[in-house]
């Protein structure tokens, strides 16, 4: 039988600290798996639904986007998967009984942790302008209220539609002509927070901003090399790819600011070397790089190439590169001195890498939000382009550029249309197949929609899934442009912050989840997602749904568009919200890659969407080919007496969903209000270990940000750095802090000094 949620909010203030680990998986991680989901779901229901998790039968998790193997195991699916599935498939239900018994303000004062630990969201609910709880309302009058504010707008960029990365291919699709329909581009999403840097350098140097490689490419790859990634605990099942490349003869490189357990070993718990033995060492070579010092370790790799006899691969460059020259001038002119400055590395250990480097054909680079969240991301990832460029290693079995994203369909998303900037001819497409001329001019991305909404620009803001307010930066900026709002609206199966945040009324629309049963008119429907390796395959859910008359996210969509359309808008969207096969037959007609695409998903697998550097070695970029580009070094400047700060997740945590307050790896339990500091940086800075401080940002802006009573940890991290967990800290980030060209908010590079502790949390 399943535990009943925690009445009370467990202390988060106290951690306890002991020793990190070295070791990732084996036995721990399936007893902490199974403990943490009986007391959601219970045995019998556990047994039941881990069993289909990432089958082609069963449901896609939604957990992380890693893709899965041509053949599939029975377990095929991690701790934190399955931590995910018990979060959803949970026994735990939110009633009526429970708003009216919890008024808003109260809810307000709950932790993350406590929020979604309350079960499944069963019923719409209203909080109407002065009230202070959520009461129970009707589908077509929620629907009725929203369109009424929708049509009350002065225009429809007055409105932001926001998409979470578990978003259906179907459903975005629907959403994204909705909102084209209603006449606005406002389609920001989590992409725009975390891998909008990856596109924006990938569709400028490559044409596509996707990652090249499969996963048979990695088990080809003769080097993978894994950058500002935590693969243990953010997508645990590429350790077993990882440790498939070891085997086959692979050399990994991990490039991180903090040693990971995952990275060290993988102790594998689908076989008894995992379970019972030492594992795999996996990591071959660890350079622990300062934060934000990619960029130059990157360029130093491209300086030694460019000097060695055979380093460049020449006909490569010649027949399907533009711009060589100009990189390589800049390249050969790099001094060691700005290399060593910025990664905080030995130069000889540049050189060990150097050399397995050149002695290795086929390379693939990993990368995650170490990579994307820093002011200068975009000129990183373009830099890692170059140095897979140099040695022809786009195009080529075993090699690629390999963004690993973190949200199970938020890949899918962006092919579906879910984009502030979409292209024309997604755009001519679109208008074409519906018979309407979509709305040209730009929309606003995460970012630009809290300005909007801040400066008083946006009045309605409609989530579908996520948690905004506590994924986004500046907390205390997002959460007053949220307060500002007319109307606030989330489809959501869980309680979270984003709901208890809200503009003058707000609404919560529950949902089916990926593990529910959805059953419409026309029989059983099944929905499509896109993996971080472009495969697209069905899921369809098994478990009846938590309450009668929940609505999937397609059903939600439609009727909020015939609601606020009226009933002469030609979209057959009655028929879409009963039968998914007629809204892909639709998809199949706009979106290139989706041909025959009732026919390719039905397959066991799926299908695997073109792409042309990697098939073909075609690029369409402006220029017809691979683009080399020039990326002017820098570094942050950090001023005695403080350090820079990364955010980042626990164990216990997928991006804003907390599980429970342990980091088991770190060796932190019990609590999240911590900071990992270097011990030497420590002493420095007068830090003890076991102390608490308060954390204060520091930006050109001169406002205080400040994140209080956090307990210093001695760790080891890079020196001049530090990590603390987010959301708590993502009130440190100034909404204006972000990336050149992507405006990703700048996470991984916080400025913060230290003060005593204020005592509060």
């Amino acid at each position: 039988m399943a535990k009943r949620a925690p009445q009370s909010d467990p202390a988060q203030d106290a951690p306890q600290v002991s020793a990190p680990q070295h070791a990732a998986a084996g036995l721990p991680a399936v007893g902490h798996s199974l403990r943490m989901a009986t007391e959601q779901m219970g045995a019998r229901r556990t047994l039941a639904t881990l069993r289909k998790v990432n089958q082609p039968d069963g449901f896609d998790c939604p957990g992380c986007a890693w893709p899965e193997p041509g053949k599939t195991h029975t377990a095929e699916f991690c701790e934190n998967g399955a931590k995910a599935v018990a979060e959803e498939a949970t026994e735990r239900r939110i009633r009526a009984e429970f708003f009216a018994a919890h008024p808003v303000a109260e809810l307000a004062d709950r932790s993350g942790y406590w929020l979604g630990q309350q079960g499944r969201l069963t019923q719409p609910m209203l909080l109407d302008e002065g009230a202070t709880h959520y009461t129970p309302i009707g589908w077509d009058d929620a629907f009725a209220l929203i369109a009424e504010e929708l049509r009350a707008l002065d225009t429809p960029d007055g409105a932001a539609f926001y998409t979470s990365g578990r978003t259906s291919n179907e459903a975005a699709f629907a959403y994204q002509l909705f909102a084209r329909r209603l006449g606005t581009n406002n389609l920001p999403d989590c992409s725009n927070m975390c891998h909008e840097s990856s596109g924006s350098a990938l569709t400028e140097t490559l044409g596509i901003g996707k990652g090249s490689v499969s996963l048979k490419d990695l088990y080809q790859a003769d080097l993978i090399i894994v950058a500002g990634q935590n693969p243990g605990t953010n997508h645990p099942r590429m350790l077993s790819a990882l440790e498939r490349a070891k085997r086959a003869g692979a050399t990994v490189v991990s490039v991180n600011p903090l040693p990971e357990a995952g990275l060290e070993r993988f102790k594998n718990p689908q076989n008894a070397r995992g379970l019972v033995g030492h594992g795999t060492k996996l990591t071959d070579l660890f350079l622990q790089i300062r934060l934000g010092g990619d960029l130059a370790l990157f360029r130093a790799l491209n300086q030694l190439i460019l000097d060695a006899d055979g380093g460049v691969d020449e006909a490569f460059v010649a027949e399907h590169c533009h711009g060589f020259e100009e990189f390589a001038a800049e390249a050969r002119q790099t001094r060691r001195e700005e290399v060593l400055a910025a990664t905080g590395l030995p130069w000889e250990q540049i050189e060990e890498l150097g050399r397995t480097v050149l002695s290795s054909r086929k390379i693939i680079v990993c990368w995650a939000m170490g990579l994307t969240q820093h002011k200068h991301s975009v000129p990183t990832i373009r830099e890692v382009v170059n140095f897979l460029l140099l040695r022809g290693n786009v195009g080529r079995p075993g090699a690629g550029v390999c963004p690993v994203r973190g949200h199970s369909n938020v890949q899918g998303d962006r092919t579906m249309g879910i984009f502030e900037r979409p292209s024309a001819a997604f755009l001519d497409a679109l208008g074409g197949e519906f018979g309407f001329e979509p709305p040209r001019e730009h929309g606003h991305d995460a970012v630009d929609t809290i300005r909007a909404m801040r400066d008083g620009r946006v009045k309605v803001f409609f989530a579908m899934g996520g948690n905004f307010v506590a994924a986004t930066p500046d907390t205390e900026v997002t959460e007053a442009a949220m307060r500002g709002c007319r109307l606030t609206v989330h489809v959501s199966t869980k309680l979270n912050r984003s709901h208890v945040v809200t503009g003058a009324r707000a609404l919560i629309l529950p949902t089916l989840g990926r593990t529910d049963r959805d059953v419409t008119a026309k029989g059983a429907q099944f929905v499509s997602v896109e993996d971080s390796m472009g495969q697209v395959h069905s899921s369809r859910g098994g478990l009846r749904p938590p309450a009668p008359g929940l609505l999937s996210e397609v059903a939600i969509v439609c009727r909020l568009a015939r609601a606020t359309l009226g009933p002469r808008d030609s979209v057959p969207w009655e028929d879409f919200a009963t039968d998914y096969d007629t809204l892909r037959d639709r998809i199949a007609r706009v979106v290139p890659g989706f041909d025959n695409f009732n026919d390719l998903v039905r397959r066991p697998g799926g299908f695997t969407l073109p792409h042309g550097p990697r098939d073909s070695r075609t690029f369409p970029t402006a220029t017809g080919l691979a683009n080399f580009t020039v990326n002017p070094l820098t570094a942050p400047e950090v001023p005695p007496g403080r350090l820079l700060l990364q955010t980042l997740r626990s164990h216990d945590q997928y991006n804003t969903t907390v599980y429970g307050l342990d980091d088991r790896y770190r060796g932190i339990t019990g609590g999240r209000r911590v900071v990992l500091v270097n011990p030497a940086d420590a002493d420095e800075l007068g830090l003890t270990e076991g102390g608490y401080v308060d954390l204060v940002g520091e930006w050109k802006d001169g406002v205080e940000r400040r994140a209080p009573h956090f307990r210093v940890v001695h760790y080891p991290v890079a020196r001049g750095g530090a990590a603390a967990y987010y959301p708590e800290t993502n009130v440190l980030v100034p909404l204006d802090s972000t990336a050149d060209i992507s405006n990703t908010p700048t996470s991984k590079a916080v400025l913060i000094r230290f003060e005593p502790d204020s005592g509060e949390s």
